[in-house]
């Protein structure tokens, strides 16, 4: 991992989550890794908040939770707990 870019990085860590299934993964943990990606990939010209049903509001929240981080911050954290979950 050592010389490769964040970004290139965030990539091969989305490509290993899209081979995890949901029921492998705590909801924590769920939660926290749509609230990273979201953060990372984030577009304000895109904003659309949906809190129609309990599902979104628990995304948000955790979304909110992490607000304070930089997207290359989100970026990071989400590289590391799937790295975490794959040892």
């Amino acid at each position: 991992m050592i010389g490769k870019d964040l970004d290139t990085q965030f990539q091969e860590a989305v490509e290993i989550a899209s081979f995890m299934t949901q029921a492998s993964l705590p909801q924590d943990v769920q939660l926290r890794l749509y609230a990273f990606y979201k953060h990372a990939t984030f577009d304000k010209t895109s904003f659309v908040m949906d809190n129609s049903d309990l599902r979104n509001a628990f995304k948000t929240n955790a979304w909110i939770q992490i607000s304070h981080l930089t997207q290359d911050e989100a970026k990071q954290q989400y590289i590391e707990l799937i790295h975490s979950l794959i040892k």
